[in-house]
């Protein structure tokens, strides 16, 4: 772990590239050997030759040899394979009786061997993408002499050239820890007659209204993780009638409500807040902005004017009687509401179990702190990890740190669309360039992530470094 809380670990490996040039079957020494079933591969850095030589036609003498010799060529670059020597029964004990056979072959006897199963392993260069295999064969005498060459081609390679990726280090941010608090919002239309501020909680809906209030609060309370700190309770009337006598209800109609909270649950004073608005002007504009009214255009003109409060709801009702009558009928009466809200803390969680089971349940509980302690202890790259930074950024969209360990973790499984979503969010911050460097080397945009990179090192983040040589490289491969 780095000083500044940042944390490291690697991409995942690429996976190796595997070419085939299989052939069919064919004759050489003159139809006397058969070379079936050849297969050339290349993984890393290593080249397999593999095929089935049959020398079951040589009918070699007591006294000869052949030796074959697989060979690679391009230009003037060569290289040997493995030979294999198939001997006559003199020349074989010959061979096992001194303990060697010449170029450090595999020795056969020919009429007890019918296909030789070839297997080579040599290192690959990249002038192999486009050599020549071919097989060097080559009968001797008793002596050794030899009595007979013959260079038959057997196949022409034609590996593309491995293409070569950008393989960073991506760099993840540790949140700092905060205190939690959250806050649960409803809105309730308690009924309260003409005129009048006292509640009676068995009038028209208002047991339903009511409930929903204490409902929200017992919620909280009953949650062993969380503490109250405050509830908050906002009235409003609507426009009909007088600003002034509104003005009154709204007062007196949300300290009432106050009051009968209180009653339920014996809070501190300073634990109950509340506001009103003696008209709720905005809320009438909402509605009328969406709706269907004749003379919608002309009402919202109305509404949005500097025209007094008294004055608006006069023009509404005498310039569009039919519109005022529906308003007034249909829409007033959701517009004399009370809002609250109730905030609360959560506690800190430290046990990372309980941590990873919140995330499947109460991820609102968690603060991006905890889900990246959680996340620590996870493999990463896996299902797991990366949904862990998905529900981060979900729960906090518009926080920086999120933004950006969720494009991290969206790079990494290669959704680049995702990582530049996120990457707009992410801020300025010196991993957030680097971040912005790595999405333009994974899109190929090397000379664009040079530059990027190259500030972010002078910004201090280490990790630069590597990623500017990769691109420097990358950016000078032929296309």
């Amino acid at each position: 772990m780095k000083a500044n809380n940042i944390s490291k670990i690697l991409f995942f490996g690429l996976s190796f590239l595997l070419a085939e040039q299989p052939t069919k079957a064919q004759p050489i020494l003159d139809g006397r050997v058969t070379v079936s079933n050849l297969a050339v591969s290349r993984a890393d850095e290593k080249l397999f030759v593999a095929m089935d030589i049959d020398v079951s036609a040589l009918d070699l003498k007591t006294n000869l040899e052949m030796l074959l010799t697989p060979t690679l060529t391009q230009g003037d670059a060569i290289v040997t394979l493995p030979p294999v020597l198939i001997a006559g029964r003199n020349r074989y004990y010959h061979h096992l009786r001194n303990g060697l056979t010449p170029d450090d072959a595999t020795l056969y006897r020919e009429g007890c061997i019918g296909v030789i199963e070839y297997r080579a392993v040599i290192p690959y260069e990249t002038w192999m993408n486009t050599a020549t295999l071919s097989a060097r064969s080559q009968v001797r005498g008793c002596c050794g002499a030899p009595l007979s060459d013959a260079d038959e081609r057997l196949t022409a390679l034609g590996f593309e050239p491995e293409k070569r990726y950008f393989v960073p280090v991506p760099v993840y941010v540790r949140p700092e820890a905060e205190a939690k608090i959250l806050t649960v919002e409803g809105s309730a239309n308690i009924d309260f007659p003409v005129n009048r501020t006292e509640i009676y909680d068995t009038y028209r809906n208002n047991p339903v209204e009511l409930r929903k209030i204490l409902a929200t609060i017992d919620a909280v309370k009953a949650d062993a993780d969380t503490k109250i700190i405050g509830v908050t309770i906002k009235g409003y009337a609507s426009p009909e009638g007088t600003y002034a006598n509104n003005e009154r209800l709204a007062k007196g109609r949300t300290q009432t409500l106050r009051e009968y909270v209180q009653r339920q649950y014996d809070f501190p004073e300073s634990l109950l807040t509340t506001d009103y608005e003696p008209e709720d002007w905005a809320g009438l504009e909402r509605f009328v902005e969406t709706s269907g009214l004749a003379d919608r255009t002309a009402i919202l003109a109305v509404i949005r004017s500097d025209l007094a409060p008294d004055a608006k709801e006069w023009r509404i009702k005498k310039n569009y009687p039919e519109a005022y009558a529906y308003l007034l009928a249909n829409v007033y009466p959701g517009l004399r509401h009370s809002d609250y809200a109730v905030k609360y803390e959560v506690r800190a969680y430290t046990d990372v179990a309980e941590i990873r089971r919140l995330l499947k349940t109460q991820p609102q509980k968690l603060s991006l702190q905890e889900m990246y302690m959680a996340a620590q202890e996870m493999e990463p790259g896996s299902d797991e990890y990366a949904e862990t930074f998905e529900i981060a950024v979900r729960m906090f969209p518009d926080d920086p740190t999120a933004n950006l360990n969720a494009a991290t973790t969206a790079m990494m499984r290669g959704d680049l669309k995702r990582a530049e979503r996120y990457l707009s969010k992410a801020g300025d911050r010196a991993e957030a360039l680097y971040a912005r460097g790595v999405l333009a080397a994974l899109s190929e945009r090397y000379d664009a992530a040079a530059a990027i990179f190259e500030e972010a090192r002078g910004r201090g983040i280490a990790e630069a470094e590597e990623a500017l040589r990769q691109v420097g490289e990358l950016a000078n491969e032929p296309k």
